[in-house]
């Protein structure tokens, strides 16, 4: 809780928002936030073991691997 993170590059998020077919899929609002610092706000985990995001700032639920060090 507090950690830093970068949300990946509009590019990284387009092409997981067209890949990605099982939970939790990302929204064109998040889109908006590619490349910006948030904190986290909450983690958690899915039934298969994802682990999923919550931010400050940013909308929705984020995927550990849309997410890096700033």
């Amino acid at each position: 809780m507090g950690t830093q993170v970068k949300i990946a590059a509009l590019e990284r998020l387009q092409a997981f928002k067209r890949e990605w077919g099982f939970h939790h899929s990302i929204t064109d609002e998040q889109l908006t936030f590619a490349g910006t610092v948030d904190a986290v706000k909450s983690v958690g985990f899915y039934f298969g073991g994802d682990v999923l995001y919550t931010l400050e700032r940013a909308p929705g639920i984020w995927h550990e691997q849309l997410l890096e060090e700033p």
